[in-house]
Formats: C-alpha cells, structure tokens, sequence
C-alpha cells in the first residue's frame, strides 16, 4: 500500500472490489453446499451441514487472529517502510498456526463430542455432523496456514491477488463437493471430503504466490527470513497479546452465532435448516461489506505506522460512505429477492415456509451491520485489540440476556430481533473507543507544516 496514493472514493472501491468478490465467493461456497445438500440429500443431512458448519466457525474464526493480526501487523510495518519486518510478521503468523493446527488434530475427539453435545439436535443429524467434522478436521493446517498467507495480501493492498487465492479455492471447493455430494452421492461426508482437499491445494498454490511477492519485495540487507526479528521477544509480546484479544472477541462472536443456532433447533429441524439458509444470506452480505472493511484495515493500519492522521480520517470516512450505501442496496435486495433465493436453496416447504417469514429481521440486520464491520477494519489494522475485545464482551453478554425474554415473547422472530440487537451494540461500544483510537494516531510533521500555497490557488 502506497502511502503517497490518493484515498479517493474511486481508489478505495478499485482496492475493495476484488475483496468484494474474494469474500464473496465465501459464502457463495456454502450456499453451493446448501443447494447440493438441499437438492439431493436428507434434511437430516442439511441439518448435519448446518451444525459441522457452526462447529468449524469455532475452530477456524476462533483462530481468525491468524488473518486479522497479521495484517494489522503487516499493514503498519508497510508503511513504517520496514520490509523484514512485514516478512517476520507472516513467519510468526505461520509458526503459530502450525502450531494451534496440530494441536486440534490430537483434540479433534473432545472437540467434536463437545460441540454435538453443546449443540443438541436430532440423533441422525448429530450423527452426521460428527462424520462430517471427522473428515474436515484434516483439512485445520491448511486452513490456518492460509489465514496468515492472507493477512499478508490485505495488509499489503494485494487485492487482486487475494481475489486470485480465493477464486481458486472456492471454484475448486465447489466442483469437488458437486463430484462427491451429488455425484458420488456421499452427502454431508462428501461436502467435507471436497472443502478439506481444497483446503490444500489452496494453501499451497497460496504460498507460492506470497513467497514470490516477497522476493521482489526484498531489497533490505537483512536475510529474507529473518530469523532475528522472528525471535526478538518484544514483537512476539506483541503478537501474542493481540492475538489473544482477537480470539477472544472472535469466540464471542462464534459462541452468539452457536447459540443462534441453538436456539434456532428448539423450533424443530426445519426452522434450524431455514435459520441456517439466512444466515447463509447474511454471510454473503456480511463478507461483501468486509470488502471495505479489509480496506480500511490496510489503510488506516499504514496511516498508523506512518503517523498521518489526516490520511487515517480520509481513509475512514470514504470506506465507511461506500460501506453504508452498498448495506441498503444489500438489505432491499434481501427483502425484494429474498424469496427467490430461498427456494433455489431447498425444496422443502418446511424450510421455505419458515426462511421466508423472517426475510424483513434479516434485512434490518444487514442495514445495520456495516457500522460494526467498519469499525472492525479500523481497529484490527491499528492492533487496538483490547478495545475490540471488550467491545464484544458488552455487545455478546447483551445478546444472551436478550435473547431469553425475546424469544419467550415472539418466538423465532424475537431470537432474530436480539441477533439484531448484538450486531448493533458492538457498534456503539467501538465508538464509545474510537476517539482515544484516532487521538493516538500523532500527526507527521509534514501534515503540521501550513501550506505554501498562496490564497489564490487554495
């Protein structure tokens, strides 16, 4: 990310749009997986989908400090102009999440049993769930390993590059979950089988592409590994701490989405297949929205290493202008096309029926989210991660203390208006932080410096 570049309303879309597309294609792969098991599978299968799905939201997004701690990290050593440090910061990135990836194969049991348990739901679906989070489970290295490799595209203001990874994963995702779910008719297992495999072959055509970014990037005198930086104990401090902050907001997050889902299975195994189809809604729009959101991070996050304020508010407000517009066209495009996609996803009328009459809860909540996104972005790429934590802790134990009364009094629409309501008050506690976040940003001196420009020519 060049520092001299002008933060137009047009540079930042151009920076967001491959992001857009990138972070769409995520959630376009699990409707994918929903239409081929809402096609030709069981309920009980979409049901096994849909809980192995919030199971690996623990196992990955609890872990999600992995991408957003090293853009934050790479993001302010880009601008601060320190190359071996942007290159440190993905070896420690990728040391760790070898680390946490073998640690969740020798826990992969009590994990699995744990979550079932935790969970509920009907015996065949919770039978399926487990086959599926057996296999998928071999597939958390590379995962975890990618993570990294894409907080170093972000932090950098590799979009286009990131739109490459994610095409490549997900298209390959896709056509391997079609041959082993519809073809091969293996079902939940053969959803898995296809994301694990893709898994890997991403990770490593990933690598490649990053390992040469980094090459031609490498005009320091220091070794391209730097092995000193790797182990100074100060930034590995540093590192730590961050990313212990992101895990915890990350598993408050996860844990009000599992709850949701929870929930959402004491109505009965339709209105938890037709809870999960929204969401997968939500998640198109939300991943969409976090276009800006990745922008923001890599901008404001070298704004902060480079110490130019001014920057940093341009930055903001022109992604947050962007952000908020394409969250109403998302949210109508729910209510006006919400139907249609609803049936395209299954054909069960239990499911539709169901999904259907909580189209408007699901739109409110997009229109809104952008603020949270936002803020996100800004606080990851300036590691202000305390805040973020505890931003979430207020906003989540709100939620489960909603959730009881609402749902007593409206049923799945009252789950769905205190899901809202989670969404909405992590926006308000990060602006409660966001004026001491934009304070420590110092202005550099050649923002201080009065122009010399005659009053003519301003």
């Amino acid at each position: 990310m060049r520092g001299t570049e002008r933060l137009t309303r047009g540079r930042i879309a151009s920076l967001a749009w491959p992001i857009i597309l990138a972070n769409a294609a995520v959630p376009l792969l699990g409707l994918a997986d929903t239409a081929v098991i809402g096609h030709f599978a069981s309920l009980e299968d979409l049901g096994a989908v849909a809980f192995g799905s919030v199971i690996f939201s623990f196992v990955y997004w609890g872990f999600g400090f992995l991408r957003m701690g090293t853009t934050g990290f790479v993001a302010q050593a880009a601008g601060a102009g320190d190359e071996a440090e942007v290159r440190a910061a993905l070896v420690r990135a990728l040391l760790l999440a070898l680390a946490i990836s073998l640690t969740l194969l020798s826990l992969q049991v009590p994990i699995r049993d744990s979550a079932l348990f935790l969970l509920g739901g009907s015996d065949p679906v919770s039978e399926l769930a487990g086959s599926y989070f057996s296999i998928r489970i071999w597939g958390a290295p590379a995962t975890l390993g990618l993570f990294a490799l894409v907080g170093v595209l972000i932090g950098l203001g590799k979009s286009k590059t990131l739109l490459l990874v994610q095409l490549f994963l997900n298209g390959l995702n896709i056509a391997l979950d079609i041959l082993f779910a519809g073809v091969l008719d293996m079902g939940a297992d053969g959803i898995a089988l296809g994301t694990a495999l893709a898994e890997w072959c991403s990770l490593l055509f990933a690598l490649l592409i990053v390992w040469r970014l980094l090459r031609e990037r490498h005009r320091d005198a220091e070794p391209f590994i730097p092995v000193t930086r790797v182990r100074a104990l100060a930034p590995l401090r540093r590192t730590l701490g961050a990313n212990s902050d992101i895990m915890i907001r990350t598993l408050l997050l996860v844990s009000s989405f599992a709850w949701f889902v929870r929930q959402s299975g004491e109505f009965g195994d339709a209105v938890l297949a037709a809870n999960h189809i929204l969401l997968q809604l939500i998640s198109f729009s939300a991943f969409f929205l976090d276009g800006f959101a990745f922008v923001a991070e890599a901008v404001t996050g070298a704004a902060a290493g480079s110490g130019r304020r001014r920057r940093f508010d341009i930055a903001v407000r022109r992604s947050t202008e962007l952000a908020a517009g394409s969250a109403l066209l998302l949210a109508a495009g729910v209510l006006l096309g919400g139907e249609f996609a609803v049936r395209a996803l299954t054909g069960h009328s239990a499911v539709q029926l169901a999904a259907i009459d909580q189209l408007l809860p699901v739109a409110v909540y997009i229109l809104l989210s952008f603020a949270a996104f936002q803020l996100d972005g800004i606080f990851i790429g300036t590691t202000r991660t305390a805040e973020m934590r505890n931003a979430t802790l207020a906003a989540t134990v709100t939620f489960f203390l909603l959730s009881f009364p609402l749902t007593a009094a409206l049923g799945v629409t009252g789950l769905w208006l205190a899901f809202i309501a989670l969404v909405l008050l992590r926006a308000v506690a990060l602006l409660y932080y966001y004026p001491a976040l934009r304070r420590s940003i110092r202005p550099a001196a050649a923002e201080l410096k009065p122009s010399r420009r005659s009053p003519a020519r301003r």
